[in-house]
C-alpha cells in the first residue's frame, strides 16, 4: 500500500506539471501457446484451439502511465542487459521532457552494465523508478500483457509464428488509438 500511495504522489508531483512524463517498462513474451484463461462451447461440441512449441516473441514495451501511448520493441532473441540497455537508449533519443519510467527488479535490471548506464540516462533526463520486489501489480504495463493475451489477442494468431507476429504487430500499434485501458 505504501509503495501504491508514492506511485500515486509520483504521478501527482511529476505529470501534473505537464513539465515531466512517466512512463512504465516491462517484458512480456509471446508463443504459440495461447493464453486463454476460460471458455465455453456448446453441450456436445468440442473446440480445440491449436498449441504448438515455438520460438518467443518478446516484446519490451514503454507506456504512458495513461495508456495513450506505446513504444515497443519486439524481438525473437534472449532478454539480457544488452538488449534492454539498446531499448532505453533508443527510448531516450525521443524524449521530449524529463521522464520517468517506472521498472521492476528484474535481474537484467540489475547488472553491472545496467547500473553503469543509469547515470548516462539521468543526463539525457531519464530517471528509474524501481517498484518494491514482487509486486507487478503496480507496474500498469502489466494489465496492457494481459489484455493483449487473454482479450485482444485473437484465436487465429496461434495459428502460425508468422500470424502470432503479424497479430501482434497490429495490436500493439493499435495501443492508445483503437486498444485502450481504463486504468481506474
Amino acid at each position: 500500500m505504501r509503495h501504491q500511495c508514492e506511485l500515486k504522489e509520483l504521478k501527482i508531483e511529476l505529470v501534473e506539471t505537464g513539465e515531466h512524463d512517466l512512463y512504465y517498462f516491462d517484458e512480456a513474451g509471446f508463443s504459440l501457446t495461447p493464453s486463454v484463461p476460460y471458455g465455453w462451447q456448446p453441450v456436445g461440441e468440442r473446440i480445440e484451439l491449436p498449441s504448438s512449441r515455438s520460438p518467443q516473441l518478446n516484446v519490451l514495451g514503454f507506456m504512458r502511465h495513461d495508456g495513450t501511448h506505446l513504444d515497443p520493441y519486439v524481438t525473437q532473441g534472449t532478454i539480457d542487459s544488452s538488449v534492454v540497455i539498446a531499448c532505453i537508449d533508443n527510448f531516450c533519443q525521443h524524449l521530449i521532457r524529463p521522464t520517468t519510467l517506472v521498472i521492476d527488479n528484474a535481474p537484467v535490471h540489475g547488472s553491472a552494465s545496467f547500473e553503469a548506464m543509469i547515470p548516462v540516462w539521468e543526463a539525457n533526463n531519464l530517471f528509474l523508478w524501481f517498484l518494491p520486489p514482487y509486486s507487478p501489480e503496480l507496474n500498469l504495463i502489466e494489465l496492457l500483457w494481459k489484455q493483449i493475451k487473454y482479450r485482444w489477442m485473437p484465436i487465429d494468431a496461434y495459428d502460425s509464428l508468422e500470424a502470432l507476429s503479424q497479430a501482434l504487430d497490429n495490436i500493439l500499434a493499435a495501443v492508445g488509438k483503437q486498444l485502450h485501458i481504463c486504468f481506474n
